[in-house]
C-alpha cells in the first residue's frame, strides 16, 4: 500500500502545486490615461498610441511578460512640423517602421520596484534593455511607472546634432486592467 500511495501523493502534490504557479499569472491590457513620454532640451513630448499586453505575477515573476507596442505616428511634440518631420526617413521612418516595439525576457525585483529587462526594436534596430518599473495596485487594476533613458543613435533615429541630444530622457505611466 504503501508503495503506491507515497508516489501518488508525490504525483498530486507535483500537479497541484504546477497548476498554481499555471494559474496565478494575470494577464492585462492598456487602459486609457496611460502616458510615454519624452524629455530633452529639444524636442519634447509624448505619444499618444501604444498597445499592450502584460502577464503579471509578484509572486512568480519568471510566469511575468511584458510586450508593449507604440505607434510612432502617434508623436506629439506640440509642433505640427516636428510632428511630420518625426515621420520621415530621417527620423523614425515611420511608413517602414510603424512602431517601437518592447518584449521582456525577465522580469525582476529590485528595492521598491522591478527591472524588466528585454528586447527594444526601433528603427529596424534591436537592442538589449532594462527597464526599471515601481508598481501600484487599485483594486485589481495596476499601474507601471518609471524613467530611463534611450540613445536615439544607438537606433539610428537622426544623426549626431547639436540642436538634438542623443540620449533621450523617458518616463511612463501605464495603467493596466485585466483581460
Amino acid at each position: 500500500m504503501k508503495k503506491i500511495f507515497y508516489p501518488a501523493l508525490a504525483v498530486c502534490i507535483f500537479v497541484s502545486s504546477a497548476f498554481v504557479t499555471m494559474t496565478a499569472a494575470k494577464d492585462y491590457v492598456f487602459k486609457e490615461g496611460f502616458t510615454i513620454a519624452f524629455k530633452s532640451k529639444d524636442p519634447s513630448g509624448e505619444f499618444k498610441k501604444a498597445k499592450g499586453n502584460i502577464t503579471f505575477d509578484a509572486d512568480n515573476l519568471a510566469n511575468s511578460k511584458f510586450d508593449i507596442s507604440i505607434d510612432v505616428s502617434s508623436i506629439n511634440t506640440g509642433n505640427s512640423m516636428q510632428n511630420k518631420k518625426a515621420q520621415t526617413s530621417e527620423w523614425f521612418e515611420a511608413s517602414k517602421y510603424p512602431n517601437i516595439k518592447f518584449v521582456s525576457s525577465k522580469v525582476e525585483k529590485t528595492g521598491d520596484g522591478y527591472t524588466i529587462t528585454g528586447k527594444m526594436t526601433m528603427k529596424g534596430v534591436t537592442k538589449d534593455k532594462k527597464i526599471p518599473a515601481t508598481l501600484t495596485k487599485s483594486g485589481n487594476d495596476l499601474t507601471f511607472s518609471g524613467k530611463f533613458t534611450v540613445n536615439r543613435i544607438d537606433y539610428g533615429v537622426g544623426e549626431k546634432s547639436d540642436a538634438v541630444p542623443d540620449v533621450m530622457n523617458i518616463s511612463y505611466s501605464i495603467p493596466v486592467t485585466e483581460k
